[in-house]
Formats: structure tokens, sequence, C-alpha cells
């Protein structure tokens, strides 16, 4: 249930975006972000501001805890859009949490995947990658280094 604990507090976080998704492209977009991360629910939820600045938009993460099937949801939400899209569910497991959930991307239907990876007090990672192929191959379209403030 505090498998999200490392991430409460402020970060400085640099973006890397794939600039179009699911067309092949190679171009990746850098740009700035920070974050701010507070518990829930006695550490059974979670949620993050974060801001990007260059980018002129933010965005939130609610993260609820299923206390009785041991997994995390997690929705994402963007000032461009205020629209909640569909969670990612899954669990931490070796220090990598691992996330899946099902949405779309121009029309077309994506299986999508968080990985929460080199968690440390002061640093961590996430990457967002899509699959068109059931699972069968990933395109890897969002990376974050977050390093705390």
């Amino acid at each position: 249930m505090h498998d999200f604990d490392f991430l409460f507090g402020s970060w400085d976080i640099a973006n890397s975006k794939l600039k179009d998704r699911l067309v092949g492209s190679t171009q990746w977009l850098e740009f700035p972000g920070t974050s701010v991360c507070w518990g829930l629910f006695g550490g059974a939820a979670n949620i993050d501001e974060i801001t990007f600045p260059t980018e002129n938009v933010s965005g939130l993460t609610l993260r609820l805890f299923d206390q009785q099937r041991e997994e995390w949801s997690l929705y994402w939400a963007s000032s461009a859009t205020g629209v909640l899209f569909p969670p990612v569910v899954g669990r931490f497991s070796g220090g990598t949490g691992l996330f899946y959930g099902d949405d779309t991307q121009d029309g077309t239907p994506v299986r999508v995947r968080y990985i929460w990876s080199r968690i440390t007090p002061s640093s961590a990672r996430w990457e967002q990658a899509f699959s068109v192929d059931q699972e069968k191959t990933w395109e890897t379209n969002w990376v974050m280094e977050l390093a705390r403030r």
C-alpha cells in the first residue's frame, strides 16, 4: 500500500516525448517539468500535480490502491483537455512498477504500459509505451527522469 511513498515531495523532471506516436517517428521533444506529490487515505492513495512551463500545460495523476486486489489504478488528466483518461492498473515487484490499460490514440485502440523504475531516495524514472499488436511490440513515447528538489 505504500509503494508510491517514494514520490511524496517536490521533483524536477526532464521529459523526453516522442513528437509523433505510432507512425515510426524518431524525433524526441525535450522539455522541463516540476511536480509535487502528496499522500491520502493513509498511503492508499496519492495525487501529484505536474507543470510543464515551456508547454503551457499541467496535469495530475490520481493513484488508488485496491486493498483487496493489492494493485494500483493510476488515472491521468491534463489541463489541455480536462479529461480523466482510462486507468492503467498494476503493481510493484522487485522495485519496478508495471501498469497496463486500454485507451485510444487518434482513434486507434492502444494498449498502454507505464513503467516506474530506477527508484532511489533522490531519483526515479517513469516511461509510457503503446502497443497496437496485443503487446507483441511496444513503442515508448514518453520518458520522465525525476530528480528530487
